[in-house]
């Protein structure tokens, strides 16, 4: 039993409170505020419905941050997610918006603060914590709203709805947002407790709290919200009264408050048990079926985002919530016809290129590979017999790699780790068999392989790769597939925030405010635990030196790499001002309808449609209607009025 099952049911409660008000989450017939909170588990139910408001990280169909940087491609463009990457979003049809949610979500929260109190069996110390997990959450939405639409209406009690329109709120400028939300997070941190586990795994923590409030900071330091921000949104302006919403002047000062704060949150949490997650030599499940030979740092990254048989100790903020049949996993896993394998989430040509070689280095930028075609055919020998099945056929580009490149990314004639049902065809294994002992199926993307668009003669219009690479993050080596669906799916949580995030948010801010000796020792850290070199010998192999551009590079490609597929890409590129130029281009991948692997290692352009409009989607649309609803309120830059 996790929290998830609460959250489920204060979703339902949820419901009912959108539609009309708070007094619904208890039966009509009872609909009191003392009702309300008459005893300990109401009140505690109407806790978790405050919860509910949170979009759920993991939900690939309708995620705004999941599948929609340039990450990946996939074979889903029909779904929500894909009007992002397309572009295809406006205030008028924003496709997915949090403005109101979250607001929603505040409003519930500051009604159950007003409440609390009144529960009569409920003890002091279990009340104050309820009360911390409130502030936490009313400083956390404000947190997402400004990270999607910077300068944001403040919500600083509880909202009266009969509020006259001429007194309706405006939109605050974005430091004073920013420093609200910290001193908020603060003040909760002061009233949580460090950790949750199991029943309570998920919910707010000091901890959490703390790290929020460092990546909150870091927001405000970055390009976007600091140094590009005079020039951006210098007519971003409140409609009434003339006051400048955006920064007008970069402050250098921001980089020093966020390091400030990154080292804070690290110290904090290293002093309460948390750690990077290094349980190199850990099986899955049953160790008599998981003997894939992949070791040490391999599996240890592959297990990073799995382990569920206790807590992992790197998480700081955990997505509780189950991602469904229609996740990540079964969209990731090779076709299968009698199983829920839709062989459909593919990392584009860009995402594999931020991957190290083996070197630690980019491969264009690293002696030993640079000046070798990438796209070059090759067979795989068992000096790579880890990487790849010897005696197939691979390119060149995807040996001798580093390994989060084997732990999260399935290639032609490498692996895939399954388990598998014997009666199912679709699969064969290594050695040849349906089902083995190391349960490591060969990827042929070649059509007619068993992770291909299907044959020449017919092939599929969905449920497959379209660049011929499959993920293979947040999917267990321990998952069966068979006729009766996806087994084996076991709970994990879903990392929101771990302290690989704060290690590389400090060397960030310690490149930019100039302590570059302490910036490279905290991405040694992340790159120890990848097992590549640290940064000064992967670097003096290149003859490069290590000044601060160079180093504001490499903190920034580590977390490409790092944070593959958390929900980060689409908020990085943003605040790093990369987006215009990375998401404003078709995805490439390899040659998927080729019979040959000669004719398969060739780039191709993928289909897919992929529009980033510079400098408007930087930030998102505040719905029209309620621009239209809010004379006080004016939308984000390119968005007014909506004629684009």
């Amino acid at each position: 039993m996790k929290s998830i099952y609460r959250i489920f049911m204060a979703v339902a409660v949820t419901f009912a409170f959108v539609s009309c008000n708070f007094l619904d989450i208890v039966p009509d017939e009872n609909a009191t505020k003392e009702d309300t909170y008459s005893d300990h588990n109401k009140t505690e139910k109407y806790l978790y419905s405050c919860y509910a408001y949170l979009p759920q990280s993991n939900l690939a169909q309708g995620s705004l941050d999941f599948f929609t940087g340039d990450e990946v491609t996939t074979a889903f463009e029909h779904e929500t997610f894909a009007a992002f990457p397309k572009g295809n979003y406006t205030a008028s049809s924003p496709v997915i918006s949090y403005w109101n949610d979250f607001f929603q979500g505040i409003r519930q929260c500051y009604m159950f603060l007003e409440g609390v109190d009144k529960t009569p069996d409920m003890d002091d110390e279990k009340k104050a914590d309820y009360k911390a997990q409130g502030q936490f959450l009313i400083a956390y939405y404000h947190y997402m709203l400004a990270r999607c639409y910077g300068p944001i209406i403040l919500v600083k009690e509880t909202p009266n709805i009969e509020t006259k329109v001429e007194d309706f709120a405006h939109r605050t400028p974005y430091d004073e947002c920013v420093q609200w939300i910290c001193d908020k997070l603060d003040a909760a941190a002061a009233g949580l407790p460090v950790r949750r586990d199991q029943i309570q795994y998920g919910l707010a923590t000091s901890v959490a709290a703390k790290a929020v409030k460092a990546k909150m900071l870091l927001y405000a330091a970055s390009p976007l919200f600091n140094e590009r921000a005079p020039e951006l949104f210098k007519n971003m302006r409140d409609p009434d009264n003339g006051t400048q919403l955006m920064p007008t002047a970069y402050d250098a000062n921001k980089w020093v408050k966020a390091r400030d704060a990154m080292k804070e949150a690290i110290d904090f949490a290293e002093q309460n048990g948390y750690h990077l997650y290094t349980k190199q030599d850990r099986f899955i499940g049953d160790a008599s079926k998981n003997q894939w030979p992949a070791a040490g740092p391999v599996r240890c990254l592959r297990l990073l985002s799995l382990d569920y048989q206790e807590v992992n100790p790197e998480v700081l903020l955990a997505e509780t919530r189950g991602e469904g049949w229609y996740g990540v996993l079964s969209k990731s896993l090779p076709f299968s016809a009698s199983g829920w394998a839709w062989n459909g989430v593919c990392p584009t040509w860009a995402m594999l290129n931020r991957f190290y070689t083996k070197n630690g280095l980019p491969w264009d930028e690293d002696p030993e590979f640079k000046d070798t075609e990438k796209l070059q055919v090759v067979a795989i020998d068992s000096a790579h017999q880890d990487e790849g099945q010897p005696g197939k056929k691979t390119i060149v580009f995807n040996l001798d790699r580093e390994p989060r490149y084997y732990a999260w990314v399935a290639f032609q004639g490498g692996y895939y780790e399954v388990q598998n049902d014997p009666s199912n065809p679709a699969y064969t294994m290594s050695n040849g068999q349906k089902n083995t002992t190391d349960s490591r199926l060969v990827c042929d993307f070649v059509l007619g392989g068993n992770c291909s668009l299907g044959t020449a003669a017919l092939k599929r219009t969905g449920n497959y790769s379209p660049g011929g690479y499959l993920n293979k993050k947040f999917v267990s080596p321990n998952t069966a597939v068979s006729a009766s669906g996806v087994g084996s799916r076991e709970w994990m949580p879903f990392p929101v925030i771990r302290l690989a995030d704060l290690y590389l948010g400090y060397a960030e801010a310690c490149v930019e405010t100039g302590d570059l000796e302490t910036a490279k020792t905290y991405l040694n850290k992340v790159r120890q635990r990848a097992g590549i070199p640290d940064v000064e010998t992967s670097w003096a192999r290149a003859g490069v030196t290590l000044g601060q551009a160079k180093l504001r590079q490499i903190v920034r490609q580590e977390r490409m790499a790092e944070f593959y597929l958390e929900c980060q890409n689409f908020w990085d590129m943003r605040r790093w001002m990369l987006a215009g130029e990375c998401f404003n281009k078709k995805a490439q991948g390899l040659n998927i309808n080729a019979t040959t692997i000669e004719e398969f290692a060739g780039l191709k352009e993928i289909q897919y449609e992929r529009k980033f409009e510079s400098p408007t989607q930087y930030l998102l649309p505040i719905p029209i209607d309620d621009i239209n609803k809010n004379p006080h309120l004016v939308n984000n830059p390119g968005y007014t009025g909506d004629h684009r």
